[in-house]
């Protein structure tokens, strides 16, 4: 019998969500839904980024606990039938998050920098030429912590939109023992959403142009994250 080859990781399709991955999500989606409607939300955007239209919006990892709120109650005044696709793990974790993702009516493109890398900046590339935002965490799904990756500058230059930094600080807050601290906002405290100046990458940028937006952007997302 000839064993059929072995799939390389990278390569691999992403875990799908089970039952008990749809029922965790469902329930998850539920208490972020519940969390969200005690919190006060203000919303700081200098740059009218709001209006761009389709844009990349990229956050830290640790501050997701409410992002997809910001859609739904700022970016949808501008264009109301505005659609989002968002970028998570292919690992069991993301099938769990694309569960809550799809009850915000979000798309889910399920990849990493380790993992269906390729595969899924060509769904990004092509969700964003069908009109679609996207969203994504620069330093995410593994880190190291507050430091930007190339894919979102990648992704930038590939379909010409402009890269928005955002920050969700929270006025009180419980921070996890995780790689990222991860931030969860505790019921009735307020949410302080602040976005950055958009970043263009030009089609031509060379290596060093890329390196300088990476520390553009990143240099702005701690900014934008001071106090919380």
């Amino acid at each position: 019998m000839v064993e059929s080859p072995t799939i390389p990781k990278n390569r691999r399709p992403p875990k799908q969500p089970g039952f008990l991955d749809r029922i965790a999500g469902t329930f998850l989606s539920f208490l972020i839904k519940g969390l969200a409607a005690t919190v006060r939300f203000q919303f700081i955007d200098p740059h009218q980024t709001g209006k761009l239209h389709p844009a990349i919006f990229c956050i830290w990892h640790n501050r997701l606990s409410l992002c997809l709120e910001v859609r739904s109650r700022y970016l949808r005044q501008f264009h109301s039938d505005r659609q989002l696709g968002v970028l998570v793990s292919a690992s069991n974790d993301g099938a769990l998050l694309s569960v809550v993702l799809k009850s915000y009516d979000v798309h889910p493109v399920r990849g990493s920098s380790s993992r269906r890398g390729s595969q899924a900046l060509k769904e990004l590339v092509t969700l964003q030429r069908n009109g679609y935002d996207l969203a994504l965490t620069p330093d995410g799904p593994r880190g190291p912590k507050y430091k930007v990756q190339g894919g979102v500058i990648s992704l930038g230059q590939l379909t010409g939109n402009p890269i928005v930094p955002v920050s969700l600080n929270f006025s009180s807050k419980w921070t996890l023992n995780s790689w990222d601290a991860f931030m969860i906002p505790k019921p009735f405290s307020k949410c302080h959403v602040r976005f950055g100046e958009p970043i263009q990458v030009s089609r031509d940028a060379s290596p060093e142009d890329r390196e300088e937006l990476i520390r553009q952007l990143e240099e702005q997302l701690l900014v934008l994250g001071e106090g919380c």
